[in-house]
């Protein structure tokens, strides 16, 4: 399986779906609600087909990115 070089791993602990929010929020010291929010802003924001590729980038990562042992 391909496998992203980079620090930024899913939650398996603090998380809703795949971990991607919880991860990143861990990774810069932010607080995992509001890293939540924003995606989820962020998401319903983006017109047409910018709400897809936000959708598709999410499942992508969460394919992609390595759970982490820690969070």
């Amino acid at each position: 399986m391909l496998e992203l070089n980079t620090d930024l791993k899913r939650a398996t602990r603090d998380r809703w779906l795949m971990g991607l929010c919880g991860g990143v929020a861990h990774e810069y010291g932010w607080n995992p609600t509001l890293v939540r929010f924003a995606t989820i802003v962020l998401a319903i924001a983006l017109p047409g087909p910018g709400t897809a590729l936000a959708l598709l980038a999410y499942v992508v990562l969460g394919i992609l990115l390595p759970k982490s042992e820690e969070f």
